[in-house]
């Protein structure tokens, strides 16, 4: 037990650089971390290109990064530490929400997503998080990771040509052609009862009535060539 102890006594603490444009932020934080448990703040970085040469220089465990600096931002700037160290671990701590800054920085490889709004102890629980390799998002941030990935169903629903099979788009082309079934079966090599089964199936997941209605839809999406 005593060995046990002892051991732990040795452990190194969680390094963590900040990375902010504002002198204030930069020292509360430094302030805050630093009596945290485990946690020492090794270097404070004013904007992008001083985060990555003090990166370089002590080497960071974690980097608490702001999104909107002058000169390189906070997406451009985790994108080129990342590069260079990808065992480091970005924790975005900004004041923004939209998509548009959010989104490039978490496809940059930022690690947590956290507001400046936190309390002090959730930023320290998310530095000792992300040293363990477990990502910490701000609820508004994953609620809209979630809204994101839904998108791709509705886009489905909004092109119902996307649900056809190979065989089934080879017909539409020719429904959009003029082709009748019998020179359908004959173009694609298939009988006149299979072009009938396709035919049907199309109808039904396109929403359509006829075969005018199949055309016009495939002409409007540039199936039909």
């Amino acid at each position: 037990m005593e060995a046990m102890e002892h051991m732990d006594s040795l452990e190194q603490p969680i390094k963590v650089l900040l990375v902010d444009d504002h002198e204030m932020v930069r020292i509360g934080l430094a302030a805050v971390l630093n009596t945290e448990d485990g946690i020492e703040v090794v270097g404070e970085a004013s904007n992008g290109m001083e985060g990555i040469r003090l990166a370089q220089a002590y080497r960071p465990d974690v980097v608490l990064m702001d999104l909107v600096m002058e000169g390189m931002d906070g997406v451009e700037t985790t994108r080129k530490l990342l590069e260079l160290y990808p065992d480091c671990k970005v924790i975005v701590l900004t004041s923004y929400l939209d998509d548009g800054k959010m989104y490039p920085v978490i496809e940059a490889g930022a690690f947590s997503y956290l507001l400046k709004t936190s309390r002090a102890t959730e930023i320290a629980d998310a530095i000792r998080a992300a040293a363990r390799g477990q990502s910490v998002l701000e609820s508004q941030v994953a609620a809209k990771m979630m809204n994101r990935f839904r998108q791709p169903k509705a886009e489905a629903v909004q092109k119902p040509h996307e649900q056809l099979t190979d065989r089934e788009m080879d017909v539409l082309k020719c429904v959009g052609k003029g082709l009748s079934n019998q020179e359908i079966a004959e173009e694609l090599f298939i009988g006149i009862k299979t072009v009938k089964f396709h035919v049907t199936n199309i109808f039904a997941k396109l929403g359509v009535d006829d075969r005018t209605q199949a055309a016009i839809y495939a002409h409007k999406h540039g199936i039909a060539e």
